[in-house]
């Protein structure tokens, strides 16, 4: 543990007696840089190994529940140790979008970027800001993220071997992109199956799965996608899913000028899987199909009325979760 000292920021101190304490850190490969309010400009910084963790842990503990939250950004899986073991301490943490950190940072003054300094932001964001706390996963819903996780990445990689394949005319080249495309092809399907297990095996997993299996145009896929990246569905209002998801639209407006309405943000995996699943509801489920045309018959453009679908499908499968009910015993799908 080294500290590492450096000018406070102009609205930066220590914070109030009765505040509380908020602790940003800026995660590296190798270290953990912790900014808190209650120690003024100073940075200590922690190795990133289970040691280390467990060390800065041991402090935050020991502030006798006077921690409002600790942040950090989402680095690509480096965070997960760090966040499973301030959730096992129960300490309030979050994880933030890094784009979006470095946007509080610029908005504030802090042109300079090191890891110290993006920690004493990160604090600041913490008290300023409004962040969702995370919650701590159930073992076998961090490992159906975890599978998900691999068959996406798998299934990219296919996509640019067939693509690579079609454009490829050396015959030695060849049997060398079909051997990986059907390795590929192997492994995405080994994955379904260990996905299909992991779901059966857990009773909540396999009720809510089945849930969402019974809405017409909603697949496997869309089934462990949500429930292992989206696991706030049946928990959260209709537009605080929407937005989580990406496809909430945000005002663009500005004096006299109404600027179009986009979506933005939310979690992107989410979002393509759930596209795919729409174009299918469009045709095969009633409630969506009539909701699209309607839509059309008012003059909108295919790509609002595809976003519009997505929001509406989603909003449908937030109730069915939340009130456990099958697609059947809805009551828009009795009235229709």
């Amino acid at each position: 543990m080294t500290p590492v000292n450096a000018p406070a920021e102009p609205s930066q101190g220590a914070a109030a007696a009765g505040d509380g304490i908020f602790v940003g850190i800026d995660v590296s490969k190798a270290e953990l840089d912790v900014a808190r309010s209650d120690t003024g400009s100073t940075v200590q910084a922690f190795a990133n190994d289970p040691a280390g963790i467990a060390e800065l842990v041991r402090q935050l503990s020991a502030l006798r529940g006077r921690v409002r939250l600790v942040l950090f950004e989402a680095t690509g899986g480096l965070e997960g140790p760090l966040a499973a073991a301030l959730l096992d301490a129960a300490l309030p943490a979050a994880s933030i979008n890094p784009t979006r950190a470095r946007h509080f940072a610029i908005g504030i003054g802090v042109l300079a970027k090191t890891d110290p300094v993006d920690a004493r932001v990160l604090m600041r964001c913490a008290r300023q800001g409004q962040h969702r706390l995370l919650a701590k996963r159930g073992e076998r819903r961090a490992e159906l993220e975890a599978l998900v996780t691999c068959r996406r990445q798998l299934l990219h990689v296919r996509t640019e071997q067939t693509n690579r394949r079609g454009t490829t005319s050396n015959k030695a080249a060849l049997p060398a992109i079909d051997a990986v495309l059907k390795t590929l092809d192997r492994q995405v399907l080994g994955l379904n199956r260990q996905v299909e297990k992991l779901i059966e095996s857990d009773d909540d997993l396999d009720r809510d799965s089945k849930l969402l299996a019974s809405v017409p145009g909603v697949g496997a896929v869309l089934c462990a996608t949500l429930l292992s990246e989206l696991s706030e569905l049946g928990t959260l209002g209709r537009r605080s899913v929407a937005a989580l998801a990406g496809v909430a639209p945000f005002p663009d407006d500005s004096g006299p000028r109404k600027g179009k309405r986009r979506i933005r943000g939310g979690r992107a995996s989410v979002r393509n899987v759930l596209y795919m699943a729409t174009l299918a509801a469009m045709r095969f489920n009633p409630v969506i199909r009539r909701f699209a045309e309607r839509l059309r018959s008012a003059g909108k453009v295919n790509k609002v009325v595809i976003v519009a679908c997505m929001r509406k499908l989603l909003s449908i499968l937030n109730v069915m979760l939340r009130e456990q009910l099958t697609w059947d015993e809805l009551r828009l799908v009795k009235n229709a």
